[in-house]
Formats: C-alpha cells, structure tokens, sequence
C-alpha cells in the first residue's frame, strides 16, 4: 500500500499580538491599541499552510495543550481545517503554550513566552500513530524540554523519537529553533540527524551548527559556507535532502549531488507585513514536494513561493495560498 500524507508534531503555541502606542519606561503603562491571536508553532503553522495549499493530502497534528481557552483555539483551527487531531492530548498540569507580542510603532516586536505544556511533550505520544502516512515532521528541537533530554543508546530522547518513526516506515524531516550562541546545538541537533531523510534550517541555525560564518560583514550571504555547512549535515547522516533557506535564497542538496542554490523571489522591506511563520511556509512547500516525487530544484521554488506568501500578512496562516495559486505564480515569475 502506498503511504500518503504529513504529520506534523512538537511545539504548538497561540500569539497573541498587541500594538501598543509606544514601549513604556519601566513601571509606566502603555496602551494597547489593537489584539489579535493567531496558532503558531512549527506542527500548527505547517499544516495549516498545507490545508490552506488544497492539496487534498491526509493531515494529522501530534502535540499537548492546556485544557484552557488557548488549547479550545488551537482545536478548533485544527477541526476547521479538517487536520486530523486525535494524538493531540490535553493536560491539567500546564498551560497552553502562549507569546505575548508588543509591536510598538516602528514595528519592532518584543515577545514574552511562556513554554507550557510542550515542555511535557514526550515518547508516549507518538505510540499508535496512523501507519498509512508517509512524511513525519518534528519540530523545534531545542524547545521541546523532554524529548531534548539525553538518552543512553540514541544520544537523545528526540534521536530516539525519530529512530522509531523510520523504523515504523515513515520518512522524517526535522526543524531546529534559532537561538544564538546556544551550546546545545551541537549535543542536541547532531544525535538526531542520523534518523533524518529530511533537513530543513534557515543560515542561522546552520551556522550555529556547523560555525561558520554564514554573512559577510556588509550583509550578504556566503553561499560556499552555507553550502559547506550542507556538506557537514549530510556526512553527519542526513539521508535525503538537506535545505538551508535565508531571504535570498536557498542553498539545496542530496548526498549524491553538489548542491544548487535557488534564490528567492525578494520582497521590498515595505511589502512585508511579518515574518513569522515564514520559515514554516518555507517547510511546508518543500515538504509537499518531497511528498510528491518532485525534483530538489521544484520544491525549494514552491517553498520559497509559501514563505514569500506568508511574509506578506501579519501572522502565520493568513497569508498561505492554494497550490493552483502558488503553481501560477511560480509559471508567471520563473527565476
């Protein structure tokens, strides 16, 4: 039988976002103007961007949330795109997890996150997932505090994780959060990449892992050291296809070829709305191509086509097109 489909496990979280007429001195109030909430997180904003795609592929959510209101939102996204949400649990032991955004004026965003219950999510939520399902993605490895937690035989209890989905069948796809200067990227990411057919990273991420220096001083990237940081991936055992993306472009690569670089379609600074969920946009599409057989170089032009989509709204799903739309789009401004 042939396997079909995407679950997308890990951090799920709500946002909400406040504008605030200006960022107030310490003990000083500030007025909030306008608020919204919105799902985030990598599993949420995956396959919510897929559902939004049209693409008729089987979706199902892993994942713990409170039993409060945020939790009652994120299951009703899930039930009003018709994402599969059985092995999404609920605890009484911690909250949702939730960030609270100030944009002031200028737009520049301060965050305030609580971590909540994915810091609970573990092993025994992913026993009896559906077996006909061909693609599992986890994400943010370094912020999912026990599956993070070492492990004796597979290095960590995330490495473990994934060890088990391929041995199940499923191909596995991996996505890490950018935190600068973080030691663990090294001890944590390494053990996992082994278990992995697919990675994908944005230069920041790679260039903690591998350290080297992924930009130049006037700001633009060094595509030989992203490229060299993919090498460094697949020889760590990266099976399939290593990606790393920036707003340029992205560097693509198998461990039988020598890697390509496709760029971006750019956006002027004034055209973007957010950039939050853009790299799981990015993910998304490329995870559908993957899925379907498609060549490297055509799923890194349809993921860069969602991120371009999502930078143009304010949060991580308003902007996600149909596939039809993302497709002509591609016809009509091919790079």
């Amino acid at each position: 039988m042939e396997r079909v489909g995407i679950i997308a496990a890990g951090n799920m979280l709500v946002d909400h976002v406040h504008k605030i007429v200006q960022w107030p001195e310490r003990g000083w109030l500030a007025e909030i103007t306008h608020s919204e909430r919105s799902t985030g997180g990598a599993p949420l904003n995956v396959l919510l961007t897929l559902a939004k795609m049209r693409s008729h592929l089987p979706l199902q959510a892993v994942g713990l949330v409170g039993e409060d209101s945020d939790g009652d939102y994120i299951m009703a996204m899930l039930d009003q795109y018709h994402v599969n949400r059985q092995h999404v649990q609920r605890t009484s032991f911690a909250p949702t997890s939730m960030s609270q955004v100030m944009t002031d004026p200028s737009g520049q965003r301060t965050f305030f996150h609580s971590p909540g219950a994915n810091r609970l999510l573990d092993l025994p939520a992913f026993d009896r997932l559906e077996g006909s399902m061909k693609i599992f993605h986890l994400g943010y490895l370094l912020l999912l505090d026990s599956l993070d937690l070492a492990d004796k035989e597979y290095g960590t209890r995330a490495a473990r994780l994934l060890a088990q989905m391929r041995d199940k069948g499923y191909e596995t796809s991996l996505d890490l959060v950018s935190r600068k200067g973080d030691p663990r990227y090294q001890p944590l990411v390494r053990p996992a990449l082994q278990h992995l057919d697919y990675l994908v990273i944005n230069e920041l991420e790679a260039g903690e892992f591998s350290e080297l220096v992924i930009r130049a001083e006037e700001g633009e990237p060094l595509v030989d050291n992203i490229a060299a940081a993919a090498a460094l991936l697949l020889k760590a055992g990266v099976r399939q296809r290593v990606v790393i993306h920036c707003p340029e472009g992205a560097w693509c690569q198998t461990p039988e070829d020598k890697g390509q670089w496709v760029p971006s379609w750019r956006l002027e600074q004034r055209e973007i709305v957010g950039s939050v969920g853009a790299g799981d946009a990015f993910c998304a599409g490329f995870l559908y191509g993957c899925h379907e057989g498609w060549g490297l170089k055509e799923s890194v032009q349809l993921a860069h086509a969602c991120a371009r989509a999502s930078l143009l709204c304010a949060n991580a799903i308003d902007g996600a097109k149909s596939l039809d739309e993302l497709q002509l789009f591609i016809r009509e401004n091919g790079v």
